[in-house]
C-alpha cells in the first residue's frame, strides 16, 4: 500500500480523466489519495470528487499564492466551510512562498496564522508550502506551537539538512516529491536521509513535478512508486517498507487509525 499525501486531483489535467486517473492510481497500489485544495473555489471540487471516490480525502486552504484574492478570510470562515465535512482531513495548502511573491508578504503571514489557528481548533494537521522562506516559516510554526498541539506536515520539502533538522526539533513531519528523483537533487537526498522513516511521507504534487522517467510530463498519483523506490534508495530499506512506514505515518498524523 502506498498513499499519495498531496496532490491536486481538481486540476484539469487530472480532473477531465479523473476515472482513469483514479484506476491507474489503483493499478499501482496507491490505496489513498489526498487531494489538496489551493483556494475557495477549488474546495467545491475537491467535495464532489471526495463523494464520489471512497479513497480520496480532502483539504481545505489557501495557497500563498492565492492569498491576495482572499486577504479577508479568517479562521471562522474555514471553521465554518468545513463543518460536517467528515473527508476533509487536513488544513492547507498554506505557507509562505517569498520565490514568486505573487502575493504580498504580510498577507501571506497574515492568511497563514489563520489556517494554523483553524487547525490547531480542529486538531487537524496543517500543510506547509515554503519556498525561499525558510526563516519566516520556521519563527511562525515555532511561536505557534508553543501553547499547542499543532500537527504540522511540510509538503514537498527542497531545503537544506539544516533546515530538516529545524523542523525535526519542533516535530513535523516532512513530506517528498518526485523532485528526489532527479539527477541534480543530490543535496536534497543527503537531506532527506537524516530525516528518520517515522516522520516521512510521500506525495506527487500531481499534476507538476512528475519523477523521472516522466520528468517534464503531467504527473499523475500512479507514477508515485517511482518516488517510493528512489527513497528506499536514499534510506537504504527495502521498498515494502518504506511503503508501510510512510503509509503509516499518513495514517497517523491525519487520524485515521
Amino acid at each position: 500500500m502506498i498513499i499519495d499525501s498531496h496532490c491536486h486531483l481538481d486540476y484539469p489535467a487530472l480532473y477531465d480523466q479523473l476515472d482513469n486517473v483514479i484506476t491507474r492510481a489503483r493499478d499501482n497500489q496507491i490505496r489513498y489519495l489526498l487531494s489538496i485544495c489551493t483556494t475557495l473555489n477549488s474546495f467545491d471540487k475537491i467535495k464532489l470528487i471526495i463523494k464520489k471516490y471512497n479513497n480520496v480525502y480532502g483539504t481545505l486552504g489557501i495557497h500563498p499564492h492565492e492569498t491576495k484574492e482572499y486577504s479577508q478570510v479568517n479562521s471562522i470562515l474555514l471553521k465554518k466551510l468545513i463543518m460536517n465535512e467528515k473527508k476533509i482531513i487536513g488544513i492547507g495548502e498554506t505557507g509562505l512562498d517569498f520565490y514568486y511573491n505573487y502575493s504580498n508578504k504580510e498577507i501571506q503571514k497574515q492568511i497563514f496564522l489563520e489556517h494554523i489557528k483553524t487547525a490547531s481548533d480542529l486538531d487537524l494537521p496543517v500543510i506547509v508550502h515554503t519556498r525561499n522562506a525558510e526563516r519566516d516559516t520556521l519563527d511562525i510554526l515555532v511561536n505557534e506551537k508553543k501553547n499547542s498541539k499543532l500537527k504540522v506536515l511540510i509538503h514537498c520539502f527542497t531545503g537544506s539538512k539544516e533546515f530538516a533538522k529545524k523542523l525535526l526539533d519542533i516535530d513535523c513531519f516532512i513530506s517528498v516529491s518526485g523532485i528526489i528523483t532527479f539527477k541534480n537533487s543530490t543535496d536534497l537526498n543527503d537531506a532527506v536521509d537524516l530525516i528518520p522513516i517515522d516522520r516521512l511521507l510521500v506525495e506527487t504534487d500531481s499534476p507538476f513535478l512528475a519523477p523521472m522517467p516522466y520528468r517534464g510530463k503531467v504527473n499523475e498519483p500512479s507514477y508515485l512508486p517511482h518516488t517510493v523506490n528512489k527513497l528506499s534508495e536514499i534510506k537504504k530499506l527495502p521498498v515494502d517498507i518504506v511503503e508501510k512506514r510512510t503509509s503509516e505515518n499518513f495514517l497517523k498524523i491525519f487520524n485515521l487509525k
